[in-house]
């Protein structure tokens, strides 16, 4: 450097060197500042810093810059050479055979690149720190991003449910879903009573058919079957597996037997095994009303069914082989109940049916229209068909909630404490009280008492003044929110209700009387049949009463009425056991 420069020594030296160099050398004049010293000072201290594996990294990255920090070294000597013969005396050059203490002299900031410095950090980690995974591979995977990669289609397919009141709800289900899963979840969204009677209904009203799909149907495969105008319907079915608790009801003897012999019967204790078992040859046998394709008129045959199809003789009752005619196979098809009425048709009788072959839509000529005698018939038939076809999957679908109920009846069944246990009927009526022994006596202390309360609350409200609502007008329309009052709906519309829920003892709901404004009916099914018995007022010491057998037994609403002959059975056929519902979805 040219000894002319206008710029003193001490401004060419770094500043950070210049203040080390006045707090460690006080003693020595500016000009007499051992700077080769110093550098060698700073170094050894550099050294000992970056002794572990990351200095070889700063070392390595800084190779580019050594020259340059060469020749500012040689920049800084050249400024004092008449001093650089008395740094040689005082202190010991760097010897040249250690490269490393070479490459340490360069102090200057060394630029590090960030890719290389990650690269070599990823091959200098030891093996025992395991690689952390990347918490979100969607991210950075363009299959698997959802922005990169193209939308990917779901498996689940919609499906619109109708209530009987005409409202419907739309589901989002999967293709494996099955009939018994999506009531489930209609029973879940709408808050429904699971009692295991609910089922789906596949409905077509051009052809005027519906059937109860099978616990065990793929929903979506039922709904590709269907025309546009078909629809699912939501509503109950206690008859749907009736038969497995009470055969006898449902198949008559004489219209049971084996295909092997010509006049045999089934026991009864075998009936249902025989149809269960694949490797029996059960059959229904009796007449049957069949209409004529093209034509309304019916010609009455004497019909087989069997697990190959359905059949009928062309010779009487005759079942031998070359008299047998196919009607209908079982596999590819399905049954179903006629619900637009005898007149349509010209049907001879109300108890029509139909066999439907699964691949027709909505084409009338492909239909066996049939029609039995009586509703025992039809069941019949219609029941046999079921179990020939599905066997053994029926009564596996059957045993789901009966495993179900029993599984879990420690949480059903209600909890008493130590405390009620230890309770017994007390009489106050004496001027002691007295523990009442008979068991018939403490039964009616305890109606009595509930005759008490429940007068007791009609004429009272909460603050102890009389209730602004007469108990006589309360009594006649506290009955409206429960499940089986119907309210003003004709006797026709009752029985299709009974119909469409299954036609089982016990089934039942009342409605306002169209004769009488001021009675009720219960309407009421017991071995296939509909039965209606008027409930009239009747009126005591002011206070209004309802009763089924002319007054002898007196309630004070319909809601006593029913708790009562829901434990008795009085002069009715059979308890009251079902109620027949309609939900809203």
């Amino acid at each position: 450097m040219d000894r002319t420069s206008s710029r003193r020594p001490e401004e060419l030296i770094v500043p950070g060197f210049q203040r080390t160099a006045n707090q460690n050398l006080p003693h020595h004049h500016d000009d007499d500042v051992d700077l080769e010293q110093l550098v060698n000072e700073m170094n050894s201290s550099m050294e000992s810093v970056y002794s572990t594996t990351d200095t070889a990294l700063l070392l390595n990255n800084g190779h580019a810059h050594a020259p340059h920090h060469h020749h500012h070294h040689h920049h800084i000597h050249a400024a004092y050479p008449g001093h650089s013969q008395a740094h040689r005396r005082h202190t010991p050059p760097l010897p040249s055979s250690s490269p490393s203490r070479e490459r340490l002299q360069h102090s200057q900031p060394m630029h590090i690149q960030a890719v290389r410095c990650l690269q070599e950090a990823h091959q200098l980690r030891p093996a025992s720190l395991p690689a952390i995974p990347n918490p979100f591979p969607e991210l950075c995977s363009p299959a698997g991003s959802p922005i990169l990669s193209p939308i990917q289609t779901s498996d689940n397919h919609i499906v619109k449910v109708w209530s009987e009141d005409g409202a419907g709800k739309v589901v989002e289900i999967p293709a494996d879903m099955t009939a018994r899963d999506v009531c489930q979840l209609l029973v879940y969204k709408s808050h429904c009573l699971d009692d295991n009677a609910w089922t789906l209904v596949e409905h077509h009203p051009i052809l005027g058919l519906e059937r109860c799909l099978e616990d065990h149907e793929l929903v979506v495969q039922v709904q590709a079957s269907m025309s546009s105008d078909s629809k699912f319907l939501f509503r109950k079915n206690y008859a749907k597996y009736e038969f497995f608790r009470n055969p006898l009801n449902f198949f008559p003897e004489q219209m049971v037997a084996l295909c092997q012999e010509s006049d045999g019967s089934i026991p009864q204790s075998q009936l249902l095994q025989n149809f269960l078992n694949s490797s029996s040859c059960p059959e229904i046998q009796g007449y049957l009303y069949v209409k004529e394709p093209g034509r309304k008129s019916w010609k009455k045959l004497y019909m087989f069914l069997r697990r190959s199809g359905l059949y009928y003789s062309t010779k009487g009752t005759s079942k031998e082989p070359r008299h047998l005619q196919l009607l209908s196979d079982l596999e590819d098809s399905n049954i179903f109940t006629i619900i637009t009425g005898r007149k349509l048709h010209n049907a001879p009788t109300d108890y029509q049916f139909c066999i439907k072959p699964s691949k027709v839509r909505s084409d009338c000529k492909e239909l066996k229209m049939l029609c039995a005698e009586d509703e025992q018939s039809r069941t019949c038939w219609m029941t046999a068909f079921r179990l020939l076809k599905y066997g053994i999957v029926l009564y596996q679908s059957y045993n789901v909630p009966q495993q179900r109920k029993s599984n879990h009846s420690h949480f059903t069944a209600p909890v008493r404490s130590v405390s009620e246990n230890s309770l017994v009927a007390m009489d106050f009526s004496g001027r002691t009280g007295r523990v009442i022994d008979n068991p018939v006596e403490a039964q009616s202390a305890a109606l009595e008492e509930g005759q008490t309360w429940r007068k007791r609350s009609q004429r009272m409200n909460v603050l102890g003044s009389p209730s602004p609502l007469h108990p006589s007008s309360l009594s006649t329309v506290i009955h409206r929110t429960q499940v089986w009052f119907h309210g003003r709906i004709m006797r026709e519309e009752a029985h299709k209700m009974m119909i469409q829920q299954g036609q089982v003892d016990g089934l039942f709901l009342l409605r306002d009387s169209q004769s009488n404004p001021k009675a009720f009916v219960l309407t009421l099914c017991h071995h296939q049949k509909i039965k209606h018995f008027q409930i009239l007022p009747c009126e005591e010491d002011g206070q209004v009463f309802f009763s089924l057998d002319d007054g002898t037994t007196k309630f004070t609403d319909l809601i006593h009425l029913v708790e009562f002959y829901q434990l008795n059975r009085g002069v009715l056929p059979c308890k009251l056991k079902h109620p027949c519902t309609a939900v809203a979805l």
